[in-house]
């Protein structure tokens, strides 16, 4: 019978970003508005809409894995290792001295080993019909992989899944992880979200469904959230890997306490495929849940790192939902910064979950950069962070994620209080 539900905290991260492949140098480059995007190397794209995104760099696989190790592992799943390496060393986790049996791993992406089956169906068409595929094909591919090979790694036979909600699915990976801590099912979970999707099928896609941006003329000034010029958002890849665990288990091995997750919040659009509501009827449920949950009144957040992928009506309904949720308050800190990152995706909710725990550890803002004009109406409602970092006492921060099939999540953060 469960009385009372553990309070939950942060202990480790570890990043692999397109602009930083650990937490020091990702952080520097955020509060120095570095830019991720760029022409994208990874194939040909004289013949796409789009031709830039905000891809790795400098990530080499065998720095992480040996080379049998490496060909059975797609990119999105190298990146969730890696990026969980870095998370683990952060936390301080000896394994050894711990309860593997209630250490779980709750992963999300939004597509999987999308470079995999691209490769695959490739190689499979070449061959005439000829049915010659890769043994590794299938656990290359499938999306709950990441989860699976991070217990492996580590011995972990605590619970182990993954989520896939779209652009969503990092969030509600952090979720779950938080609820079933509370509940005592697991004392510790590693969490978070990889996502490695630049390839010709998904820019190509994406551009049929006119989402990305293709300001090829200028790409590192193509995601521009909540301005009057910006025309869709710019994709990115990586991972951000977070340790969650029960702060009695957190104290009990002494381990330095980054912040606590005191809410999380999760609705649906119910509205359409691929779009968002017009009035942002999701995003303000879930983030009406969130605040609700964490028992604080709206006036308490600092700091929101809104979705803002940059795409026309996404940023608008977003504003609308934080308008109904908040009211006008100048005070209230926003910024969006996928500006410099791009859309990772699947992955996008772990990283900026990162961001706003850094920023709560830092008491700075990061800032939206690119963005010269707020949309209409609402420049003068809150405090927009636009081109430098801010400093500002943060206390507690939210982020927001959206995904397609109108799947929101939103997870709150705090500065942590003995």
């Amino acid at each position: 019978m469960i009385n009372e539900l553990n309070r939950v905290v942060v202990t480790g991260m570890g990043i692999i970003s397109p602009i930083g492949n650990n937490i020091p140098e990702f952080w520097k480059n955020i509060i120095n508005e570095k830019n991720g995007v760029a022409p994208i190397t990874k194939f040909d794209t004289a013949n796409f809409k789009t031709k830039f995104a905000a891809e790795v760099k400098e990530f080499n696989g065998y720095d992480y894995f040996e080379k049998g190790e490496l060909r059975k592992y797609d990119l999105f799943t190298q990146y969730a290792l890696a990026a969980t390496q870095e998370a683990v060393r952060n936390a301080n986790l000896d394994f050894e001295k711990l309860n593997r049996n209630k250490i779980g791993v709750i992963w999300g992406s939004g597509n999987g080993g999308i470079n995999t089956f691209q490769e695959q169906v490739i190689e499979f068409a070449k061959g005439n019909g000829t049915p010659r595929f890769n043994p590794f094909f299938i656990p290359k591919m499938i999306a709950d992989i990441p989860s699976g090979v991070i217990s492996i790694k580590y011995g972990l036979r605590g619970l182990n899944f993954s989520t896939i909600s779209a652009c969503a699915s990092s969030n509600n990976a952090i979720i779950d992880a938080v609820n079933y801590i509370r509940l005592g099912k697991a004392n510790i979970i590693i969490t978070g979200g990889s996502e490695a999707a630049i390839n010709e099928s998904s820019i190509g896609g994406f551009n049929a469904s006119r989402a990305l941006s293709t300001k090829n003329e200028s790409p590192e000034t193509a995601s521009r959230p909540f301005d009057i010029s910006r025309d869709g958002f710019v994709m990115g890849e990586g991972a951000g890997a977070l340790v969650l665990e029960s702060l009695e288990t957190a104290l009990q091995r002494g381990a330095t306490i980054i912040a606590e997750v005191i809410g999380t919040g999760m609705a649906a659009d119910a509205y359409h495929l691929t779009g968002t509501h017009p009035e942002g009827e999701g995003a303000y449920l879930g983030m009406l849940d969130a605040i609700e949950e964490a028992n604080i009144s709206p006036d308490t957040i600092d700091y929101i790192n809104a979705h803002a992928t940059s795409t026309n009506m996404g940023d608008l309904t977003e504003l609308k939902a934080i308008e109904r949720a908040f009211g006008t308050r100048k005070s209230l800190a926003i910024s969006a910064t996928k500006s410099m990152t791009g859309h990772l995706l699947g992955a996008a909710g772990a990283i900026e979950s990162i961001i706003c725990i850094l920023a709560i550890k830092n008491n700075l803002v990061p800032a939206t950069i690119n963005t010269l004009e707020i949309e209409e109406g609402f420049k003068d409602k809150f405090d927009f962070v636009l081109g430098k970092s801010k400093h500002k006492e943060i206390n507690i921060a939210l982020n927001n994620t959206f995904g397609f099939g109108g799947h929101i999540a939103t997870t709150v953060f705090k500065k942590y209080n003995d």
